[in-house]
């Protein structure tokens, strides 16, 4: 019974991993790199009030994330459903995703900010972005590997 509790409940453990992945990335990345080492703003193209202010914006979006993915992991647990290791892969999933949709799309495409504003950027971007992938990569086989132990009733 305790096999099919997990199995029907498994797609929480993955979806509540996602979520605080997304948001301890954001939160870890807002605190460093916004607060703490004043690289950047979440928002760089207008007045530093305006970056603030989306700073402040992003930091909320960040806790909602992650006190949001909390209330689930409270329900799986409710439910002696909750499966630490598939958890631990949706975290690495939802950080590194969030690492490389920022190193990609806010960094690169959008331009909306740089990781830090110097001559040679590339380093930066080269590190930010292979810990984004070796984080995918390490989530993924998490979620492989639990997801197949689910299947075959042998998670613990």
């Amino acid at each position: 019974m305790a096999n099919k509790i997990k199995t029907k409940y498994s797609p929480g453990n993955m979806w509540s991993g996602l979520l605080f992945g997304l948001g301890l990335a954001a939160f870890v990345d807002e605190t460093v790199f916004h607060q703490l080492l004043h690289w950047h703003h979440f928002y760089d193209k207008s007045t530093t009030n305006v970056g603030l202010v989306s700073d402040g914006l992003f930091h909320a979006f960040s806790w909602f994330a992650t006190i949001g993915s909390l209330f689930m992991v409270a329900d799986l647990r409710r439910r002696s459903a909750f499966h630490l290791k598939r958890w631990w892969g949706g975290v690495l999933l939802g950080a590194g995703g969030f690492q490389l949709y920022d190193g990609i799309i806010q960094h690169k495409l959008m331009r909306i900010h740089q990781i830090r504003y110097v001559e040679n950027i590339l380093i930066y971007d080269l590190i930010w972005n292979i810990i984004a992938v070796i984080m995918l990569i390490i989530g993924g086989w998490l979620a492989f590997k639990t997801k197949r132990e689910t299947e075959i009733g042998r998670d613990k």
